[in-house]
């Protein structure tokens, strides 16, 4: 890996890290589009590789909202219920899809990729909660029904087993639409419970595909590791709603370049 590279690839984490810790969303969502379009780094390797560099990016993040109140653990185990099983399913489809299809999962990987960056957005600006901020930071949960928080956990793990996407943006969405806690809330315990999803499904995956680029990691969180940081301190001063909106643009806008790559490649 060149320098150059190195250089973009943190420059890449600086970005993300800085979405992570100011909006939750930009992890898996917009890291991995940009390794593989920006950097050129193969599908397979980005999603495995997308998956430790989230998990330790959260970490510092993650404790910084939980020092600032903003995690409910509750959740966060009844979220883990789900999303554990669900994770480990998905690396074992993806395993299967690479043993039975050999390079061509790369392909695959690179549609799926395409179709969520463009629908999950799309959810998210539909969603008003996250386009007027609201309400107080202990009011109560529309639903108390742990099954249905952990089926959440069920569908986002699978999504993110096969293609590193739907930690934070897939789970995000859904706290905000059936348990009703403010964004703040939703933001901190969506990314605690990222940092054991995501840390736990990078480990399979590096272990049973063996697709994580140790170097590709290492430089993107010298940018992403300082980042969080710094976008957690920014949610003082910035407003997330409107950056929210921007980041949603870009994405689809992403999204759609990546299945347009693939169809005109098909031709």
């Amino acid at each position: 890996m060149g320098s150059a590279i190195i250089t973009g690839a943190a420059l890449i984490g600086l970005l993300v890290g800085t979405f992570v810790g100011l909006t939750g969303l930009g992890g898996g969502l917009l890291l991995l589009p940009l390794l593989i379009s920006v950097l050129g780094v193969p599908p397979l390797v980005a999603v495995g590789s997308d998956l430790v560099i989230s998990c330790t990016t959260k970490m510092g993040a993650g404790g910084l909202h939980w020092y600032h109140g903003n995690v409910r653990w509750p959740l966060v185990v009844n979220l883990a219920y789900g999303s554990v099983p669900g994770a480990v399913l998905g690396v074992f489809v993806l395993t299967r899809i690479r043993t039975v299809y050999g390079s061509t999962v790369n392909g695959f990987l690179h549609v799926a990729a395409g179709v969520l960056l463009v629908v999950i957005p799309i959810l998210y600006l539909t969603e008003q909660n996250f386009l007027t901020g609201s309400s107080a930071l202990d009011a109560p949960p529309k639903t108390r029904n742990k099954v249905g928080v952990a089926m959440i956990g069920l569908v986002a793990g699978f999504l993110v087993g096969v293609t590193s996407i739907g930690a934070g943006s897939v789970i995000l969405i859904m706290l905000l639409v059936f348990c009703g806690i403010p964004a703040t809330a939703a933001v901190g315990t969506d990314i605690v419970h990222g940092v054991l999803l995501a840390g736990m499904t990078g480990l399979l995956q590096f272990k049973l595909l063996r697709n994580v680029d140790l170097v590709l990691v290492g430089s993107v969180l010298a940018g992403s590791l300082p980042g969080s940081i710094l976008g957690v301190y920014l949610t003082k001063y910035l407003s997330s709603a409107g950056l929210k909106r921007i980041l949603c643009g870009l994405l689809v806008l992403l999204g759609a370049r990546m299945l347009w790559s693939v169809s005109w490649r098909a031709k």
